[in-house]
């Protein structure tokens, strides 16, 4: 484990039985889809999360990369960024020479996605169709050790991280490109789905982005 890693005293009874129950990245995406989506303005740590109960995009991956490093995987964030600058951020890991990705998220199609990935690129590419509504379109990633990213305790810190989203904006992120067919083929059909359905339902989100159901979210926009 990383030097900063936290030691097991230094949770509280609370949050090490959250740990214990959370052993897997399966069981970590299971826990947050059934989990409230925060709509402040925040960005909590692991423990402000654990304390209200909620969390936005960054702040479950904050979450996942604690619970998670516990248990033997590296504290890695994925940014997928976006033509219209909402960037899209994932717990990322590696299992079985596979990747796969852990995420909260008010998109249907935005969540994690399963280690069957060969390649980080190929794990992105799976989010291209989904990404696209009125604005968004990926056009970069990256992937970062938060350790490395920021000298702030994005774990247990009391306070709001913000140094986070910013080191996370300013890193050199990967290119990859969205075929202008595809695109388009994409965006007339997210204009469809809404002009269909104005407020859209969690089934009618996932079968517009072809997701599996699953239990415990109701998604009412793009954005993480």
């Amino acid at each position: 484990m990383h030097p900063r890693t936290p030691d097991r005293n230094d949770f509280t009874a609370r949050e090490r039985r959250l740990i214990d129950a959370l052993r897997t990245p399966r069981q970590v995406q299971r826990f947050l889809r059934r989990f409230p989506y925060n709509w402040e303005k925040t960005l909590r740590t692991f423990r402000g999360v654990v304390s209200v109960g909620r969390a936005s995009c960054l702040e479950a991956v904050l979450f996942s990369a604690t619970v998670l490093e516990q248990h033997g995987y590296p504290p890695l964030a994925l940014d997928l960024a976006s033509e219209d600058v909402l960037d899209h951020v994932l717990f990322i890991y590696q299992q079985g020479g596979r990747w796969g990705t852990v995420a909260r998220s008010r998109d249907e199609g935005l969540h994690g996605r399963r280690p069957v990935f060969p390649t980080v690129r190929a794990l992105v590419a799976s989010y291209m169709d989904p990404y696209v509504d009125a604005t968004g379109r990926l056009v970069g990633y990256a992937v970062v050790p938060l350790d490395e990213l920021v000298a702030s305790d994005w774990r247990l810190a009391s306070t709001n991280v913000w140094s986070v989203e910013r080191a996370l904006f300013a890193r050199e992120h990967r290119t990859i490109r969205m075929g202008e067919p595809r695109y388009h083929r994409a965006r007339r059909r997210y204009a469809a789905f809404r002009e269909a359905h104005p407020e859209p339902t969690a089934r009618q989100w996932r079968q517009h982005t072809g997701i599996r159901p699953r239990p415990g979210c109701e998604p009412s926009g793009k954005w993480a």
